[in-house]
């Protein structure tokens, strides 16, 4: 295990700058997530992080499409705590099928079609450092998909390679709510 400079904060210990964030995380949540609560060590991580998020939400992908966005990126930076919360909320909020999720963990084809070209680019952008091969691009729009949603998976491949890599340099235990899908 790393040695951690830097730990998760409480709504009570954090700086009050950025409480009444962590406050409205818990009130979403039902609770702050390890990683979201490390953030907190610096206003400046947080706020951008949940700026981004809050912008990521509000793109044209599905609820579903986002979150396998988000796994597959976790998955394509080898980031257990990430992998773990996609997963959970892939099947215990948005209802997908355990067999879709560990297709996505595993790298095994997943049956819809459309999910697998998604799942490939996101994958693509993270390991090609953006080199998306003319291949991949032409699947992508052929799935149905448009130029500007390329532009879309950039923003979760950003969102994710925040939290992916603080984890990585400065891992976060895992939460309650995430250890059943824990790697």
């Amino acid at each position: 295990m790393k040695n951690n400079l830097l730990h998760p904060v409480t709504i009570e210990s954090a700086a009050p700058e950025v409480r009444a964030t962590l406050q409205k995380v818990q009130a979403e949540l039902g609770f702050v997530p390890n990683l979201m609560a490390t953030f907190a060590n610096s206003p400046t991580v947080l706020h951008g992080y949940l700026g981004l998020d809050a912008a990521w939400e509000q793109g044209s992908f599905t609820p579903v499409e986002r979150q396998l966005i988000l796994l597959a990126v976790s998955v394509a930076n080898d980031c257990g705590y990430c992998v773990a919360a996609h997963s959970t909320v892939l099947k215990a909020f948005l209802k997908t099928a355990p067999e879709v999720v560990s297709a996505v963990r595993s790298g095994r084809p997943l049956e819809n079609a459309r999910h697998e070209v998604l799942v490939k680019f996101a994958k693509e952008v993270v390991n090609q450092r953006g080199h998306v091969s003319e291949a991949t691009v032409q699947a992508f729009l052929a799935a149905g998909y448009t130029a500007p949603q390329m532009m879309e998976v950039l923003l979760g491949v950003a969102l994710k390679t925040i939290s992916n890599y603080l984890d990585h340099f400065n891992p976060a235990p895992l939460d309650a709510a995430f250890a059943a899908e824990a790697k």
